[in-house]
């Protein structure tokens, strides 16, 4: 979706500035009425809020002036969008809607080599291969199916797979050609090359220097001035943004519930997931290969490097639990719950070693008829009050953070740029009908 210039006159006449109103010719007025700004509070820096922030600054017209607030009281990537495992490929088995695949693997794909080309500006200096690696790099994803019902629903997957991230379906011999020694229950996996490995911490920080640089790149007098501010503060109500911002946009995850305006009036459900870190000692011979692929099973190994693997995840329950840091009782409890896992796929990790572990509260949306589909719409109604300016809430990414953050983030921005819910396709706004 493209913005034309009328989209200037919607800001004006729906976020209400009666002294900057446009007329019914978008183009007559750019020349002789008050020049429209809009003022936003992105909260949140995670895989959300920087999406929404990153396609505000794209999309908005040019003759705008747009001025981004971005609130994150742990920094750029510090919730838990930072410690994500980074497996990005297309295919989840929660969601069944078709724009599932291609539309959020495209966006994210996009976003992904934007956050690349900046990474590489910014880190001037350092070795091309560091540079390279900081945001990540291709080294495709293995699937084993684990059951006959799983193999089923993969192979399914391979005949509605994207060109652009297809599936090949390999016997026992073919991965052993990838990975030695790992082992296909049902003698059978489904490979996936053009799928990533992303160190998600610094992908965001990355792509954060991207929206400071696209914002640096608006003039500086006249119009279309495009401002990026961070703050590093905690929210602790939306009421305090009254009179200071045209639109609220809510990206905050679980801390959502923290908001006393709508704490408990979502329907998201959290849960805290526990990831670990494994290094293979100097002693144990050769490491990882360095072509091979990350694997998803019951539990997932995401691979960052021949001696350091991420094993992941745990799902604890209605836990209210934010804090990255992983107590030693946690800790143990999760490592005789995933290392069994991952060892029947590769049981080679059992000469790895435990060296730390991390943890996040994921947001999940609410099981529908289409699927666990993220929560996006205005919530002015949802507030109940009277408020001078626009609340839109997206959240509910739940583990697929990754995937869908670049589609979504695209379309939150575009109905915050037009102040309207329509552009917002109707499954994912459906949530309020019982809501409101």
């Amino acid at each position: 979706m493209s913005l034309s210039l009328s989209v200037v006159s919607t800001i004006s006449i729906r976020y209400g500035f009666p002294s900057r109103k446009l007329t019914a010719s978008p183009v007559r007025s750019l020349s002789s009425q008050a020049q429209p700004s809009l003022r936003c509070a992105v909260l949140g820096a995670g895989f959300a809020g920087l999406a929404v922030v990153w396609h505000l600054l794209k999309n908005s017209p040019k003759r705008l002036d747009l001025k981004i607030d971005l609130y994150d009281e742990v920094g750029v990537g510090g919730g838990a969008s930072g410690i994500a495992g980074g497996l990005l490929h297309p295919y989840s088995p929660k969601v069944k809607l078709l724009w599932e695949g291609a539309q959020c693997w495209n966006e994210s794909i996009n976003l992904l080599r934007i956050a690349e080309a900046n990474s590489r500006e910014c880190k001037v200096g350092e070795s091309s291969e560091n540079v390279e690696t900081f945001v990540g790099h291709k080294r495709g994803i293995l699937r084993p199916a684990v059951d006959m019902k799983n193999l089923t629903k993969l192979n399914d997957n391979v005949r509605t797979c994207l060109p652009s991230c297809r599936i090949e379906t390999l016997n026992t011999g073919e991965v052993q050609n990838l990975v030695p020694g790992l082992c296909l229950p049902m003698g059978t996996a489904f490979f996936m090359p053009e799928a990533f490995n992303i160190h998600c911490q610094h992908y965001l920080q990355a792509l954060f220097w991207a929206c400071e640089n696209l914002a640096k790149e608006s003039p500086t007098s006249g119009s279309g001035h495009k401002q990026l501010s961070f703050h590093k503060r905690s929210v602790c109500g939306l009421l305090e943004f009254e009179g200071e911002y045209d639109a609220v946009i809510i990206c905050l995850g679980a801390k959502v519930n923290m908001l006393p305006e709508i704490s408990g009036r979502l329907p998201l459900r959290t849960s805290r997931g526990v990831i670990l870190h494994m290094e293979l000692p100097e002693d144990k011979g050769e490491g990882y290969p360095d072509l091979g692929p990350s694997i998803l099973s019951d539990a997932w190994i995401a691979v960052q490097g021949p001696r350091s693997l991420l094993v992941g995840s745990t799902w604890e329950w209605k836990s209210q639990n934010s804090s990255p840091n992983v107590a030693a009782d946690e800790a143990s409890k999760a490592l005789g719950e995933l290392l069994p896992k991952a060892s029947a796929i590769y049981p080679g990790i059992k000469d790895w070693v435990y060296s730390g572990a991390r943890a996040g509260l994921r947001a999940m949306p609410p099981l529908t008829s289409l699927g666990s589909l993220p929560l996006l719409g205005c919530i002015n109604d949802l507030i109940g009050k009277n408020q001078s300016c626009k609340y839109w809430l997206f959240g509910g990414l739940g583990s697929r953070g990754l995937l869908y953050h670049g589609w979504l983030g695209n379309i939150m921005a575009q109905a915050v740029l037009s102040c309207n819910e329509q552009i917002i396709p109707p499954e994912l706004v459906s949530w309020k009908n019982s809501k409101l």
